[in-house]
């Protein structure tokens, strides 16, 4: 599936070979030097976060973060080697140096910020709601869903599960693993709605449709969603940065926003 120009984004942002050899021989930048020798670009998502990472029906990655990261990749003259995990296993895979970077999803909050570099922001969501729940789908202002006889849903280690306990704290809160978990305990009556990313909610709506899911119609809160990046290589982060803003620039990548948020097609290759 093409909906990107990769090719000529790339053109547009490639970078020389001599200057990535200068930043790969930079004792400044430790895993900057490592992409470059190894010629690999190891990036982690969870790959279940349509629109941003998904899993089609072959089992290929798909999304706007996938392309995304390959572009990132190619714009280095590496190749992309995307890995993964749960989201709780994310940012500790980061920090202890398994993983290069993570795309998928992660809000730009100062907790995170003071144990790894960020990059961005490429999108911005904000916390929205997934319900069966005409009533909760209504819902304007967190406030009104604050009760505890509310069973509500999030990703452990998520803003989504910091956003619950601080904003809704009288619901009865389930961490999971994955968002399929999540919709899993939702179709059973399990839970009354699964607390997310709004882009997110809103794809996860339209597959539902069939099975009563609905959404909220403005997400509750912003969220400036960024590329986690190791803290101890800031040659890296700004590079990344730079990147990120050429792809902006340049309009690839709105081109890239527009082929994931107002395409649908994409939908009937999901598992």
């Amino acid at each position: 599936m093409k909906r990107f120009l990769l090719g000529a984004a790339t053109g547009a942002i490639l970078i020389s070979a001599s200057a990535s050899q200068a930043l790969a021989g930079d004792s400044s930048a430790p895993v900057l030097d490592k992409i470059m020798k190894r010629g690999e670009l190891i990036v982690a998502m969870t790959g279940d976060q349509p629109p941003l990472n998904a899993t089609n029906k072959k089992g290929e990655l798909i999304g706007l973060e996938v392309e995304l990261a390959r572009t990132l990749g190619a714009s280095m003259g590496v190749k992309t080697k995307i890995v993964t995990k749960p989201f709780p296993e994310l940012l500790p895979a980061l920090e202890a140096g398994k993983v290069d970077m993570v795309i998928s999803g992660i809000t730009i909050t100062p907790q995170r910020n003071a144990k790894v570099l960020f990059a961005g922001p490429y999108f911005i969501s904000g916390k929205s709601l997934l319900t069966k729940s005409e009533k909760l789908a209504d819902a304007e202002d967190a406030a009104e869903i604050n009760a505890d006889n509310v069973r509500l849903a999030a990703l452990g280690g998520s803003t989504s599960e910091q956003f619950v306990n601080d904003a809704i704290p009288k619901a009865k809160l389930t961490v999971v693993d994955s968002y399929d978990e999540a919709i899993k305990l939702l179709k059973k009556d399990e839970v009354d709605g699964l607390v997310a990313g709004f882009p997110y909610c809103v794809v996860a709506a339209l597959r539902g449709e069939a099975d009563g899911l609905d959404t909220l119609a403005e997400p509750f809160t912003y969220e400036p969603i960024g590329i986690a990046l190791p803290g101890n290589d800031p040659r890296l982060a700004n590079l990344v940065q730079n990147f990120l803003n050429t792809m902006r620039g340049s309009g690839a990548l709105l081109e890239l926003k527009a082929g994931w948020f107002l395409d649908s097609s994409w939908l009937d290759e999901l598992k």
